[in-house]
């Protein structure tokens, strides 16, 4: 039977996270927690990979595609002059490092494919060179991208598109989202847009309740902000897991109500 993690290791990976002391009861209490998750994650996981495959016998992550670990190994083994060897821990710190680089190459890429106004990202989309994005103090290479840029500028020329909606889901949904799904959300978008237009019109006529025309203008505000489809994203992926899917489909929204 497998040893638990000792109090003293754990509370030497809990202290990069924090700089205050930590008494031994609650190194003790992390272990404990960190067990219970255990118990709680890899069956989880082990059904989600038998699911994606029904033949596979190694338990794997189904919710993402990680860089190989032993081709990263061996192109840092290439690149160190200093140590023998290469560590684990590092190839493990190194394949995180490389996807979150990745993932803000693409993110920026998309970006300026959308500026381009085509759905295909293309090498005039990527930066030429990592080393002349670093020494030109690009903003976008360094950025680290947050909920607010995400965001941010989503709406292009009054138009929200459906890689910006693929994106969105991937953040507040936490999963990807099916044709059908973004093609419902943005028809189901534009008509709480155009309900609250309706609104504003009717209540901005002389004599028409001021409390009302208020509402309709904070509801207008949070639709160009993203507000309501953040929402949306959130219960429909909230959904989803609960029944073990994938992605957010079509079922997820037809009971949801938009203008809740």
């Amino acid at each position: 039977m497998a040893k638990p993690y000792s109090s003293g290791h754990i509370g030497a990976v809990a202290s990069t996270f924090t700089e205050m002391r930590m008494s031994g009861a609650v190194k003790d209490t992390l272990v404990g927690l960190l067990i219970a998750e255990l118990d709680k994650k890899v069956p989880e996981m082990e059904d989600a990979t038998l699911e994606a495959n029904p033949e596979k016998k190694t338990l794997d992550d189904a919710q993402r595609t990680r860089l190989n670990y032993s081709r990263t190994r061996e192109l840092m083994l290439e690149r160190v002059s200093k140590v023998d060897s290469v560590g684990s821990e590092a190839v493990q710190a190194m394949v995180a490092h490389l996807e979150d680089n990745l993932s803000r190459l693409i993110k920026n890429a998309e970006k300026a494919a959308e500026k381009d106004r085509v759905n295909t990202i293309k090498p005039r989309h990527l930066p030429s060179s990592t080393t002349e994005e670093e020494s030109t103090g690009s903003e976008e290479s360094v950025h680290q991208p947050s909920e607010e840029d995400i965001l941010e500028g989503q709406i292009e020329g009054n138009a929200l598109t459906p890689v910006s909606l693929r994106r969105m889901a991937r953040m507040f949904g936490g999963m990807p989202v099916t044709d059908a799904a973004v093609e419902e959300l943005l028809l189901l978008y534009y008509d709480v847009v155009d309900q609250t237009e309706e609104d504003i019109r009717k209540h901005s006529q002389l004599g028409s309740s001021p409390a009302a025309f208020i509402t309709a203008i904070g509801q207008m505000k949070d639709l160009m902000m993203l507000g309501w489809m953040r929402r949306m994203l959130k219960r429909a992926g909230a959904d989803a897991k609960e029944r073990g899917y994938k992605r957010i489909d079509i079922e997820q929204l037809v009971h949801l109500d938009p203008f809740d």
